[in-house]
């Protein structure tokens, strides 16, 4: 899927790149939105505006350092990624930082000792923002997130969605994968239908069904985007220039359902151990 404009950092930042954070989003079509959403994102992309993750990242980590600590911002972001086709067509990603806030609090209580929790985030805190989202989901309930992110990794099962060829590296600049959501969807059902029928991969089995209920949620002319986001400023350059995780996982899937699970378990061992040594930078000094 081509893009005639897109979003990039830029060359020069004023400020530090934080490095730790990788995405896969969504992005749909304007007409997927109800108004007046729509308008908003209409006027939003006439106007130019074109942050990017950095940015995004940025604001909410300001959020933590005030005093008192703001866990989940007290609104909604109206801020989004675009995407314009080559026909014309605005494709929209919202940021929704309120609602991946309160979703990310869960994650943490399960991720981090509670004496740590309490350190970064005071239970108050915690405790109201819990209350926040219980009141907001009850008139949400079908809300969902278009962006996902991961922690000192791309988790493996994203690599599933998307082809080697569709990678696009510009060093100091961009790694991402962008696809058609209906290849995406595509690429998850047949490694799925591998996973499921061998032994030993239950886990990135049980992954893919969780993301692939996710996908289900958005319009089926979205463009799903794979972005090494932050990493990009973590890892050598050299070694980002040779990671080609998307096509190891495919040859991996491709090997096993040939029915070689020797050399299936060889190839996924050794990208499991590469993605692992990423994650260990999260416990380093």
């Amino acid at each position: 899927m081509s893009e005639s404009s897109e979003s990039r950092p830029a060359a020069a930042r004023p400020v530090p790149a934080v490095p730790y954070a990788s995405y896969l989003r969504v992005y749909e079509p304007l007409s997927a939105f109800p108004e007046p959403e729509r308008t908003h994102w209409a006027d939003y992309a006439r106007r130019g505006v074109s942050p990017t993750a950095q940015d995004e990242l940025l604001r909410s980590l300001s959020d933590l350092v005030r005093v008192p600590v703001v866990g989940v911002p007290a609104h909604e972001s109206a801020d989004a990624f675009t995407a314009v086709l080559e026909d014309g067509g605005l494709l929209v990603c919202p940021w929704r930082t309120r609602l991946r806030g309160w979703l990310a609090l869960g994650e943490l209580v399960d991720s981090f000792p509670l004496p740590v929790l309490d350190a970064a985030l005071p239970p108050l805190a915690r405790r109201r923002a819990a209350e926040e989202y219980e009141a907001w989901r009850e008139r949400n309930p079908d809300a969902r997130p278009w962006i996902r992110t991961g922690v000192w990794q791309v988790p493996l099962r994203w690599f599933v969605l998307v082809a080697d060829e569709e990678r696009e590296y510009v060093p100091g600049e961009v790694l991402r994968y962008r696809t058609p959501m209906v290849q995406a969807r595509r690429r998850l059902a047949r490694g799925l239908r591998t996973l499921r029928a061998a032994e030993g991969y239950g886990s990135l089995a049980e992954g893919l069904v969780e993301v692939g209920s996710w996908l289900e949620e958005f319009h089926p002319r979205s463009m799903v985007e794979l972005d090494y986001g932050g990493l990009l400023h973590a890892l050598p350059a050299d070694a980002l220039a040779a990671d080609r995780s998307a096509r190891d996982l495919a040859e991996g899937i491709a090997v096993l359902r040939a029915g070689d699970r020797e050399g299936a378990t060889e190839i996924y061992g050794e990208l499991a151990h590469r993605w692992r040594a990423v994650r260990e930078r999260l416990f380093a000094n």
